[in-house]
């Protein structure tokens, strides 16, 4: 110890005399760090301990090396009356490779089968069959000319495989049945019969290597039959009402379409809104008969497998003389299922056809709410929605909706999405080598969810042994020869079966290097790493040996010492010679990053890297050309541990070798050996070494004047047998010479050089510039950071020093985290981002919880955070919500991107302020007393174990009844007691309370308690017709001292004389209302009436039943030949008189509807003439229409007719539409008789 102190004092004396005591004192502490490192380092100790403190100021620091129990400290106090003048010394002790790296290396991941492995490629492979083409199911005609059906199955194999066949599970025997044959593998059938032939086929191939099954192909024949009736009865019916043939098709099998013929060929009935022939049934469907449907009706079926069509018997339609059918409401006679299970992809189709007077329409809807898809087309007047290409999102509840003036009719389907089979994953060929793993894994989507079972050579495989099977995976642990051969996974839900086949060969060779011999010349360069893969064709796997030479090579440890110390090459810098007056600093700190190298602390080498830089105290002078420079930092790392181990050469796992720090001595030829039970085998290549690249002038920053050129220098020493290549990147891009030829040029003139000229710089030639190196053994790169523009002061007088920096919004902040949270604050800390050259003036904090939409800005203290403040707290959370914060800067140029989120805390619990909303109730069953609530939601219930408190109590007491509800979702509580007095009114309230006790109740309600039903009926109940479709029912009110129960109102129920009580229509009347109307009823019918009181708690007993019959229905004829004339200020209207039919009630008069063309109120004149006179001013046009009136109502209305403005005194006219208007003379005449159009 005492003679390395003599030789530091030695070596500083040395150094004063060569440069001066002033430059001794300027690197002592420097020299006293770096000996006292390198000493306990060449002493091999353990360095467990190193405190390094570096003040903000960058002017003193201290540190402590601890040597087991010998403590040595050094303290620099003072650095100020330090001066630099051009000297530092750099330390550097390079690692090696360690023993944790190379391990991690040597164990890193291999394939699990040999990469000389490969999947079938080419015939001249032998493998085991494979299909090329599988059967198809498909439809044979029983009546078609060709008489042979063909189930076309390829396969390839080698050796070439042989084919036969199953049916329904069981072979068949080509050779028994002079039908069957056999052509390249495909199955022929002649003159196919479907009551032996038809069923599932699959074909099955065979060779050596295995046997595969096909996919199940189904054969299916169509035919379609002739109908057996010949004549069918004839159907009459009223004109008006609804009507149904039936088809009947004739025994057949195959798709079939249906049309009809009126009367004779060529005329089919053309479907609309009010015929409609269905194609699940064949069925034609009139919804309103008319005189122009009367005929013969024949029914066409046509099979769409065959193309054959037939005829069915011709059924008579003819119309009843008893009168019309009067209108009623649609009646549902085509409707789909209840249930439609749909494929995926497929075209669904929907049928709903409907009965009625008028005719309806129809229309379509999701009982979801969802709207219909827009893919969805509707045919035939909206009889048939067609959704094509089906898929999951289309499925749900449709409803077809039918509808007229009298009523409306619903009918629904629930449409369910189910798929075949599909494979996500097939099974591949696997070769491994004996007593190796091997697993398969299939994987199909489908609904319901497939089922999977697994094949070898056709058969079924069961879990038995070695033999592992989960689902759709298949493993087996140790492989033998007897497991080779052809496996299938099988996936299969009730829509279909999916096969995926493949091979298991179990390999058993002798090395083989005939297809992947060793490289034949490997390049690598001077204290590199190569590795020489060697990988032979072998099963099981070899062993490995190596050679250099004739030599067997072993792998070796080294032991790594101090590798280099060497002094600062830099001239100018750093050996005292007059330094360029622009550079501030004094010696750039070259410190390395270790993390990639080291391994732990037991066995990591270390580095030392010691090294100064200044600024300065006085600019340089006449006087002082170099200055004086104040130390700025002293950086010391050490990472000092015990000398590692490790092998330099190394045969890793795979067989490859490998070598570390590589030497010259390392050339030669290396043999690969590989041995297993079957033999022996090697190959060999050379090694060349070549001497590293180094860079020898790297390029250097520098200020520039816009303008002006400069030269990048990037110089480097190389092996000159190398190619070499050079490149240069600005800001990150490379740049194109030929591209940007007019500033940049590649200079040097020789190959060890590459050097840059940049020409007229501009402002936007200032970045980061980045010269890179490549050989055929290394690469390397050397930058100079930011160029500096200068303006030209001939161009922008008295500006210079611009720093050229592109300013963006700031980056994102980063490591935000909770320091502490209460029950509604947080503590947030983080660090800030890059300000992309423009100052971070503010900082936003945001918020998420599982209940808000998205991220939300809160509320912090300080309010604004400036953007020197890493801390905020934020206010106002909720208490026991889980939260997660980020944050955003901003400066003057916008706003940044957003943090990444912080990790979710949830606040502490308080105790419950907010109450239920809408505490009331009601209603329920005798003896209860009901009281609802609105939920408070769970950001809301601030802790665990939330609940509610009903308090409760009869108006006008004291003491509150309270119970407790322990259910945070509850809305509802029931108190039930015999002796609770009924419709009696109580306080109630609802208060809540969770971990933390009982928070507030809620403002307090009255609530009635449940009342009973009315306990008697309504007396003297009477019904009076009003007309066709109206009838009047009165009632009396129960005696008040004869019944219990509040009475709220009255329920009328009325039904016709051949419909059921339980079906009846139902009216509500509300308070003391006696009597009501009931519409939309059946002209000249029969009608039962009854009324009962209800309440909240239900209805009371009906009175008993009263009859009464409508009138007949009013006359459907419009009033016809409507004439008009003008006289004066009057108008002059005759009209023909209308006739009633049988069914209908007597004409008692006629309604004349008048108004301006422009109003939208109607004026009602009544006579019971067939004549009128309207005295109306000539000044504007008018609308008229004309109906007659019975008992029953008001009958139809003639169409409307126009008078128009008449400038002459005298007009005259007859009945038009509205939109066919003339204008007359007072000589001209139009006579136009109204069309009467037929009403039920």
């Amino acid at each position: 110890m005492r003679l390395l102190w003599e030789l530091l004092v030695l070596h500083s004396v040395m150094v004063c005399l060569a440069g001066g005591c002033q430059a001794f004192i300027n690197v002592y502490a420097t020299l006293v760090l770096a000996w006292i490192a390198l000493i306990y380092l060449l002493l091999a100790q353990t360095v467990p301990l190193l405190y390094l403190t570096t003040p903000d100021s960058f002017l003193s620091f201290a540190f402590t090396i601890r040597m087991d129990s010998a403590l040595t400290e050094l303290l620099i106090q003072d650095p100020d009356n330090i001066y630099a003048q051009g000297q530092c010394l750099h330390f550097e002790m390079y690692t090696r490779e360690y023993e944790e790296e190379e391990q991690k290396m040597r164990s890193g991941k291999s394939s699990s089968h040999p990469s000389w492995i490969s999947s079938v490629s080419d015939d001249n492979t032998l493998h085991g069959p494979v299909f090329l083409q599988e059967p198809d199911s498909l439809i044979f005609p029983l009546d078609s000319e060709e008489k042979k059906v063909k189930l076309s199955c390829e396969v390839k194999g080698n050796p070439r495989p042989t084919i036969g066949w199953k049916l329904n599970g069981s072979s068949i025997d080509v050779g028994m049945d002079y039908r069957y044959s056999l052509l390249e593998g495909s199955l022929l059938i002649n003159n196919p019969n479907k009551s032996q032939d038809a069923g599932t086929y699959q074909c099955v191939a065979t060779n050596p290597f295995g046997t595969v099954v096909s996919r199940e192909a189904k054969l299916q024949f169509a035919y379609l039959e002739n109908f057996k009736t010949r004549t069918r009865s004839t159907v009459s019916v009223r004109q008006g009402q609804g009507m149904v043939l039936l088809c009947g098709p004739p025994p057949h099998s195959g798709e079939l379409t249906y049309a009809w013929i009126f009367n004779e060929y060529p005329t089919f009935v053309h479907q609309d809104n009010r015929r409609f022939v269905s194609q699940e049934t064949g069925n034609l469907y009139i919804a309103k008969v008319e005189t122009s449907d009367v005929g013969n009706y024949t029914c066409v079926v046509t099979n769409t497998v065959t193309s054959s069509k037939v005829l069915g018997p011709p059924t008579p339609l003819v119309l009843r003389n008893d009168g019309v059918m009067g209108e009623y409401e649609p009646k549902i006679e085509v409707q789909f299922p209840e249930t439609v299970p749909s494929a995926k992809g497929t075209t669904v189709k929907l049928e709903c056809f409907a009965l009625g007077n008028p005719v309806p329409t129809i229309s379509w809807r999701r009982a979801d709410g969802k709207p219909i898809p827009r893919k969805a087309r509707r045919h035939r007047s909206s009889g048939l929605l067609e959704i094509p290409n089906f898929q999951q999102e289309d499925a749900g509840l449709y409803e077809c909706v039918a509808e007229n003036v009298r009523g409306r009719n619903v009918a629904r389907g629930q449409l369910t999405f189910y798929a075949q089979p599909s494979w996500t994953q097939r099974i591949g060929d696997v070769h491994a080598a004996i007593e190796e793993r091997v697993s398969w894994e299939c994987r199909a989507s489908g609904r319901p969810k497939p089922s999977y079972r697994w094949l070898k050579d056709g058969e079924p495989l069961l879990p038995q042994g070695r033999v592992q099977l989960e689902q759709g995976s298949l493993t087996i642990p140790n492989v033998s020869l007897s497991d080779a051969g052809m496996y299938q996974c099988v996936a299969e839900n009730r829509h279909g079966v999916i096969f995926t086949s493949a091979e298991l060969s179990v390999i058993a060779i002798g090395p083989d290097f005939s297809k992947t011999l060793l490289k034949k010349l490997t390049l690598v360069k001077v204290g590199g790493e190569v590795i020489i893969e060697c990988k032979p064709k072998a099963s099981p796997r070899p062993t490995y040996s190596w050679k250099k030479g004739k030599d067997i090579l072993r792998e070796n440890e080294s032991r790594v010492l101090l590798a280099e110390v060497e002094r600062e090459k830099d001239p100018e810098l750093c050996s005292g010679g007059i330094r360029p007056p622009e550079h501030s600093e004094m010696c750039p700190l070259k410190a390395q990053r270790l993390e990639s190298h080291l391994g732990t602390a037991s066995r990591a080498t270390g580095v030392i890297t010691c090294g100064l830089s200044a600024e300065p105290a006085h600019p340089p002078s006449d006087e002082q050309p170099n200055g004086q420079y104040h130390i700025r930092e002293i950086i010391l790392i050490i990472l000092i541990a015990r000398q590692a181990s490790f092998k330099r050469i190394t045969v890793l796992d795979d067989g490859s070798l490998r070598i570390v720090n590589v030497t010259k001595s390392d050339a030669g030829s290396y043999t690969c050996v590989a041995t297993n039970h079957f033999g022996t085998a090697s190959s060999t290549g050379s090694l060349v070494v070549k001497d590293p690249t180094r860079v020898m002038v790297s390029p250097f920053s520098m200020d520039v004047t816009v303008g002006e050129s400069i030269v990048l220098p990037c110089q480097v020493s190389h092996d000159h047998s190398l190619d070499i290549v050079f490149t240069w990147s600005f800001n990150g891009h490379l740049i194109d010479f030929e591209k940007d030829g007019d500033h940049f040029e590649r200079v040097g003139g020789q190959d060890s050089a590459g050097d840059l000229m940049i020409r007229s710089i501009q402002l936007k030639h200032a970045g980061k510039y980045v010269c890179m190196v490549q050989t055929s053994v290394d690469k390397l790169s050397a930058a100079a950071d930011l160029i500096e523009g200068k303006m030209n002061p001939a161009l922008l007088p008295r500006v210079t020093g611009i720093l050229l920096q592109p300013r963006r919004s700031p980056g994102s902040p980063e490591a935000v985290s909770i320091d502490e949270v209460t029950d509604t604050t947080a503590q947030l800390s983080w660090r800030p981002g890059a300000d992309n050259h423009s100052p971070i003036t503010m900082y936003v904090v945001q918020a998420r919880t599982p209940f808000s939409v998205g991220w939300q800005a809160v509320s912090t203290v300080p309010e604004i955070i400036d953007g020197r403040t890493l801390t905020a707290t934020v206010v106002g959370l909720n208490p026991w919500v889980e939260y997660e914060f980020r944050v955003v800067a901003a400066n003057l140029i916008g706003i940044g991107e957003p943090s990444r989120p912080s990790e979710k805390r949830r606040t502490e619990e308080a105790l419950p302020e907010v109450t239920p909303a809408n505490v009331s109730g009601g209603g329920g069953s005798k003896s209860e007393l009901v009281i609802t609530w609105e939920t408070v939601p769970e950001e809301l219930q601030n802790g665990g174990g939330f609940g509610y408190v009903v308090a409760f109590r009869p108006l006008g007491t004291v003491s509150w009844m309270q119970t407790v509800v322990a259910s945070p979702d509850a809305a509802r509580y029931v108190f039930r007691n015999e002796s609770l007095p009924p419709f009696s009114p109580y306080e109630v309230k609802v208060g809540v309370y969770n971990n933390k006790g009982e928070g507030s109740f809620s403002p307090v309600t009255v609530v009635y308690s449940a009342e009973e039903e009315p306990t008697r009926a309504p007396t003297t109940v009477l019904a009076r017709s009003l007309s066709a479709s109206d009838v009047e029912v009165s009632w009396a009110p129960p005696w008040e001292n004869q019944h219990k129960g509040r009475i709220q109102g009255y329920e009328v129920r009325c039904w016709r004389h051949d419909e059921k009580e339980e079906n009846a229509k139902r009216i509500r009347t509300v308070g003391n209302q006696t009597s009501a109307r009931v519409s939309n009823l059946r002209g000249n019918a029969l009608y039962h009436l009854a009324v009962r009181a209800y309440n909240t708690a239900g209805t009371g007993p009906s009175s008993a039943a009263v009859n009464v019959t409508t009138k007949k229905p009013p006359p459907s004829q419009p009033p016809g030949n409507i004439v008009w004339n003008s006289s004066d200020s009057k108008i002059i209207l005759n009209w023909d008189q209308v006739k009633a039919l049988d069914n209908e009630s007597e004409v008692r008069g006629y309604k004349v509807l008048y108004r301006w063309n422009r109003q939208s109120s109607t004026s009602v004149i009544e006579t019971n003439k067939t004549s009128v006179e309207l005295s109306l001013p000539f000044e504007e046009d008018y609308i008229i229409e004309i109906k007659p009136f019975s008992d029953g109502g008001d009958g139809s209305s003639s169409e409307q007719i126009r008078i128009p403005k008449i400038s002459n005194a005298y007009a005259r006219g007859s009945g038009s539409s509205t939109s066919s208007a003339c204008t007359l003379s007072a000589l001209s005449t139009i006579m136009i008789s109204l069309t009467a159009r037929s009403s039920l």
